[in-house]
């Protein structure tokens, strides 16, 4: 017979080991400390493009498109009852971002947003501001016209599939110091500043807000932060900014028109905790009526990887503080102005300074007299092993964006 002593601390040992590695997990999840090497998560991101696009070729499966995400989740027509999925389907430096996935569903019955402190439930201010983790879906066709600034709160994705949901005519989204973040399949346009007023931004916790940007979506401080299949323009200030420390973000397949200062990543040249940014751009459109900053960066690295920019009246990439920029398998489409056909632009540095700046381009597909201005010591060994992209790839882009935006998702049917 056992020894009922040696079993309860057998029993209390198990539980401890499994808390441990609950906390572990949940650090690994939460933490925003830079990854100590980014060239290998983008190594890691042209393995997941290469294995896509030989998926596709090989043709598997015949929804297959090369676009690594998409052919994660999109071949499935029952979509609908596995939403979650989608959490696993992430690449580059916010593939770890959760959002709801542990959580249960919240589903979004009304569009209004008319008390901003004590937000009426079934409204999107109301889900967002849990505690808990939620998976945030939307009951019908809706827009969102919100009062001010929807302040998110952790482990949290917003879902628009199946639906069409806009936010816009008001403030739109800010990510202050909260984690893992997805943002899926919402119109997100015509963005206002917002502000002087009281805001709620957890169930015990209301306060204070000055006037806002106007951007479409705002990070700041925010971590393990996934933004896909998003539709985006005509805002305030940017589309998307990434500023005061905030890193491990993805900005994927998303469809971005009709609007100047585009995306900024960065928030000062003298905001020095900004070198910690990682950020992966990834499979976007960048179209019609943009002017610049796609993206414009500061201190951090920044993996700009098979998007298909067809339109910029200044500039596509720009860029100070010594950012590094690694472009590839990009197609870069110039405009018919013989002034504005370099891709780059580098701000308030002369050519002394900026000339050690790590900016690589490669495989990227120029058009109409496109040019990437290079810089910095070149590639290292490691980085050509990372940068094993070649004309085939960017020739791709076309495919591989092809569903760029918000995806018309229907019950029953693949996305």
């Amino acid at each position: 017979m056992e020894n009922p002593k040696f079993v309860v601390i057998m029993i209390i040992s198990i539980k401890v080991l499994v808390f441990s590695m609950v906390m572990l997990q949940m650090c690994s999840i939460s933490s925003s400390s830079p990854v100590p090497d980014p060239d290998l998560v983008a190594q890691e991101v042209l393995t997941s493009i290469n294995n896509a696009t030989t998926r596709r070729n090989l043709g598997f499966l015949s929804c297959r498109t090369g676009n690594p995400i998409d052919d994660c989740w999109r071949c499935d027509a029952n979509w609908e009852k596995n939403r979650k999925r989608l959490a696993n389907c992430a690449i580059g430096f916010g593939k770890r971002a959760i959002g709801g996935k542990n959580g249960r569903y919240y589903i979004v019955t009304d569009p209004s947003d008319n008390d901003v402190v004590n937000p009426k439930p079934g409204t999107l201010r109301h889900a967002v501001i849990q505690k808990e983790p939620l998976w945030i879906i939307f009951k019908r066709d809706m827009v969102i016209k919100l009062k001010a600034e929807l302040l998110m709160n952790s482990f949290k994705t917003i879902d628009g599939r199946g639906v069409s949901v806009h936010i816009a005519g008001g403030p739109c989204i800010t990510i202050q110091f909260v984690t893992n973040i997805i943002i899926h399949g919402i119109n997100i346009h015509d963005c206002k500043q917002g502000g002087n007023t009281y805001v709620r931004d957890s169930p015990e916790h209301y306060g204070w807000r000055t006037v806002s940007d106007g951007d479409g979506i705002s990070i700041f401080g925010g971590s393990h932060v996934w933004i896909d299949h998003c539709s985006l323009s005509n805002c305030r200030d940017g589309l998307i900014d990434a500023i005061h420390g905030s890193t491990a973000i993805t900005v994927s397949n998303n469809y971005m028109t009709h609007h100047n200062k585009v995306m900024l990543l960065g928030h000062s040249d003298s905001y020095t905790q900004d070198k910690n940014m990682q950020v992966t751009i990834a499979f976007n459109h960048f179209g019609e009526g943009l002017v610049q900053r796609m993206p414009r960066c500061r201190h951090g690295y920044f993996h700009v990887v098979n998007n298909d920019y067809t339109h910029w009246i200044m500039y596509a990439i720009g860029g100070s503080a010594s950012p590094t920029i690694n472009s590839q398998g990009n197609r870069y489409l110039a405009p018919n102005n013989q002034n504005r056909k370099e891709v780059t632009k580098r701000e308030d540095a002369p050519q002394s300074k900026w000339k050690n700046w790590n900016w690589r381009s490669d495989g990227d597909l120029m058009l109409n007299g496109a040019f990437f201005v290079r810089s910095g010591a070149g590639a290292s060994s490691r980085y050509a092993r990372a940068s094993s992209l070649s004309a085939k790839s960017s020739s791709l882009v076309s495919s591989i964006t092809s569903g760029a935006g918000v995806l018309k998702c229907r019950k029953g049917s693949r996305c």
